[in-house]
């Protein structure tokens, strides 16, 4: 089964709607890093919210899609891990270390593909207390680090 990765703007978006072979993810992978070059991208979303299992060999193949789009000017974003997968995986102990992530492609659409992105911010009340001003400034903080590179985990540590 091929994965149709779709021209977006400058964004290069794949649905993943079934399991794929090892050589399956390793065409796909070959695929982004070329056509990330031809239509000079700056953004890659791999949507993998039909998946109900990632194994090691899928999870290396999607950080090294996310690490080979950066060294060739793109940020990639994989969006729509399922609870039960994101559950399986911290059990597991495989990670997505250094990749950004977001709960679905709606999501993942907003996040500008730029090196220098901000996570996108929500509406506020039009007086916020201190309280939420507090909370928001550690969001912009947060999403902040994440632009730079910092992981979540980083980001929480801090």
């Amino acid at each position: 089964m091929s994965v149709p990765i779709l021209k977006q703007g400058d964004v290069l978006i794949a649905s993943i709607q079934a399991a794929l072979s090892d050589r399956e993810l390793a065409q796909l992978h070959d695929a982004f890093a070329e056509q990330v070059g031809r239509f000079r991208s700056r953004g890659v979303i791999i949507d993998v919210t039909a998946l109900d299992v990632l194994d090691s060999f899928a999870t290396r193949t999607l950080r090294s899609i996310a690490y080979t789009a950066k060294l060739r000017g793109a940020n990639a974003v994989v969006v729509g891990i399922q609870p039960d997968v994101a559950f399986a995986m911290v059990q597991l102990g495989l990670s997505l270390e250094g990749v950004a992530t977001a709960l679905d492609l709606e999501e993942g659409l907003g996040l500008p593909p730029r090196p220098d992105f901000r996570a996108p911010t929500r509406p506020s009340s039009p007086s916020p207390s201190p309280r939420s001003r507090a909370t928001s400034s550690a969001t912009h903080n947060a999403a902040s680090s994440l632009s730079a590179g910092w992981t979540k985990a980083d980001v929480a540590a801090s």
